[in-house]
């Protein structure tokens, strides 16, 4: 340790400040009557509806809104993501709950606001352990954008361990397991932080994938692979360093495994063979770290890229490439098999382009990932189920990540489980071309958030930064409307957020970063992750 730093942490202890902060936590414990609960529920003899179909989940990782050409212009063209579209429904206003993954994730499996059950902030692994972690951090390290948060109690290393989904809570996958369906999870998890606890242990018959928010694709030194690395960023170098360990380790049902494949196109392999050993109907969730960091792409690929000139550009747009071709090869082999007409399948992004690796394209939506603005919560997303819904549809109103769950249990059971879900319908509401939702409710630490088919209203907590946008003419959140908007309008914002809020619960683990994010006007915004 150099000598500055070595004197600095005996002032600091001899101050008392770098004592563990740990102690004033507690493990998280989950209710045994909502276990007790749950376990009625899917204990109970049901039937499906005859006409049941069988089910596609397709998860991209920080896909940005004109990362493909889904919605016109875009940076890499995506025949098959586009085909998907055509086929079925594209929506033009979809939304996640949360602008980072694990709690955007969260409500997807389950139907329900996260913040319902605490799943508020991003899991992370490892937190600052005391005061002089965290003044190193602040004044040695150049961490620009990230910030750490000055906290007076930081979770232990067992707490830490135990964060993630709650075992009360009832996954899409353990109503579809409950209706017959074969299950399987292919590619991230990053909902728990312990094997013990993965997607095995939430309905799914078969994982294959790995538990953390990132994986390396392939080796480093794999000649057939361009790997580049990000210097702009400032978590590239931790990504590369952990590489496939601990919980990015490729794994099957919780045993880590060797993988050689480029894994991007091992989760389609690994799906499409799970779909074709199933004899009953399917339920498939194809969650790809595509195109999320670390930036590896096949050569072959990278090389129909030439007019690219930034490598790093070059090569996320090659991993974008390959993620759409997957896709095709998915779609053609439901369809050679013939599945393909009564598959209901969803294709979402799990939140906005990662704008702080410089590449992520958000089609002139402000922000991007970790942010409030539309970059981070607006989503591409596409409904196709030919047996069902019509062909071309494009659909204005606001629809949410939240109705996939409600979508998939209408078409499986006119039944639901006994807890309180906050989606729709989507089959329903496209025939009578009716709003889906009234309003959409965002909530992560101190920064809150209410849109309304007209307007979105977004506030600071802690610095008292207030932001309201006519999103329906200002789509892209140029022109602050606070001081100028119809005060009933705001009032009105206020009113159903706080009515909303009153039925979900404090976040069960504290944020560990600050993000500073500075528009083209030079305001600065912070973000809690």
């Amino acid at each position: 340790m150099p000598k500055a730093l070595l004197l600095l942490a005996l002032l600091l202890s001899a101050c008392g400040l770098t004592r563990s902060l740990a102690d004033e936590e507690s493990r998280l414990t989950d209710n045994p009557a909502l276990l007790e609960q749950k376990a009625n529920y899917l204990n109970q003899k049901a039937e499906r509806r005859k006409d049941a179909p069988n089910i596609i989940w397709i998860v991209a990782d920080d896909l940005g809104m004109a990362d493909s050409d889904l919605y016109g212009s875009g940076m890499v063209h995506t025949p098959n993501i586009n085909r998907l579209a055509d086929i079925g429904v594209r929506f033009e206003n979809a939304y996640v709950t949360a602008s980072v993954c694990s709690p955007s994730r969260a409500a997807m499996l389950t139907g329900r606001y996260n913040q319902r059950f605490g799943f508020e902030h991003q899991l992370h692994s490892r937190y600052l352990k005391n005061k002089l972690e965290y003044l190193i951090f602040k004044y040695f390290m150049n961490s620009k954008p990230w910030y750490p948060q000055n906290q007076d109690v930081v979770p232990s290393a067992e707490l830490v361990a135990s964060m993630g989904l709650p075992a009360t809570e009832i996954t899409i996958a353990e109503v579809l397991k409950k209706y017959g369906y074969a299950t399987g999870l292919f590619g991230k998890w990053h909902l728990t932080m312990q094997d013990a606890n993965g997607p095995n242990a939430f309905g799914f018959d078969e994982f294959y994938g790995f538990m953390n928010s990132n994986s390396l694709y392939a080796g480093k030194s794999d000649d057939h692979i361009i790997s580049t690395r990000n210097k702009k960023d400032w978590t590239d170098k931790y990504i590369w360093r952990e590489g496939r360990n601990g919980l990015s380790a490729i794994q099957r049902n919780g045993q880590p495994i060797t993988e050689e494949r480029y894994l991007t196109t091992a989760i389609t392999d690994e799906a499409i063979a799970f779909i074709g050993q199933s004899k009953q109907p399917f339920f498939t969730m194809l969650t790809y770290n595509a195109p999320h960091t670390p930036f590896q792409a096949p050569a072959d690929v990278y090389a129909k890229f030439s007019d690219i000139k930034d490598p790093v550009k070059r090569t996320y747009a090659a991993m974008i490439s390959v993620f759409d071709d997957e896709i095709g090869k998915l779609m053609d082999y439901l369809i050679r098999t013939d599945r393909f007409d009564n598959t209901l399948i969803f294709f979402i992004s799990d939140n906005g382009g990662a704008s702080y690796t410089h590449v992520a394209d958000n089609g002139g939506y402000k922000g991007g990932k970790i942010t409030n603005f539309e970059g981070g919560l607006k989503v591409p997303m596409v409904m196709t189920w030919p047996a069902k819904v019509g062909q071309g549809v494009r659909f204005e109103p606001c629809v949410s990540a939240l109705d996939m769950f409600s979508t998939v249990l209408n078409a499986v059971t006119p039944d639901a489980p006994p807890v309180a879900l906050d989606g729709i319908d989507l089959v329903t509401v496209i025939r009578s071309d009716q709003p889906a939702h009234d309003y959409l409710f965002f909530r992560k630490g101190y920064n809150h958030g209410v849109r309304s088919a007209e307007y979105k209203l977004t506030w600071n907590s802690e610095t008292g930064d207030s932001l309201m946008y006519h999103i329906q003419t200002d789509p892209f959140e140029h022109v602050n409307m606070y001081d100028r908007a119809p005060v009933t309008e705001r009032e009105t914002l206020i009113r159903a957020y706080t009515q909303w809020e009153q039925s979900m619960i404090t976040a069960r683990w504290p944020g560990m970063i600050n993000f500073r994010y500075e528009d083209e006007n030079r305001n600065v915004y912070w973000f809690e992750n």
